[in-house]
Formats: C-alpha cells, structure tokens, sequence
C-alpha cells in the first residue's frame, strides 16, 4: 500500500529471490525472530540491499538519520 505523498518504487527480484524472502518472511512472521537458515537467505537479502541502493538516494544524504526516523514514523503502526 503506498502512503499519501509517497513515491511508489517497484524493486526487481528473481523469482528465486522472491521464494526465498517469502520463506524467510514468513518464517519471521510466525516466530519474530530474524534467522538465516539458508545461505541462499543470505545471498537474496545482500542481493535485495544492493537494487534498494540503485533506486534510493536518501542514504546518500548529509540529513539521512533525520530521513531515516521520518520513514519509520510514517510506516509504525498507530499507538493503540
């Protein structure tokens, strides 16, 4: 879902890359815990930095922690 006034990037993944995030995510998503089990899990989320770092420019600037908690504010759940 793309928030009001946000640019909507779509990001290119193999369809091996997407089966294995899927497990992997999914697997975080029944235990809450962040567990490589796989090296190809591995491969797939360095594989999945390196296209976020072609398409993004806001680590690149000198504001990026400020950028950082903005996204992180809009993306939270709302407080209950």
């Amino acid at each position: 879902m793309v928030m009001p006034n946000q640019t909507e990037i779509l990001i290119p993944v193999t369809q091996d890359e997407a089966i294995v995030l899927f497990e992997f995510l999914q697997r975080y998503s029944d235990s809450d815990k962040l567990v490589i089990d796989d090296q190809a899990e591995q491969r797939a989320l360095w594989n999945l930095r390196c296209t976020l770092e072609k398409f993004l420019t806001a680590p690149f600037e000198k504001n990026y922690v400020v950028l950082l908690e903005e996204a992180r504010t809009r993306l939270r759940d709302e407080a209950a």
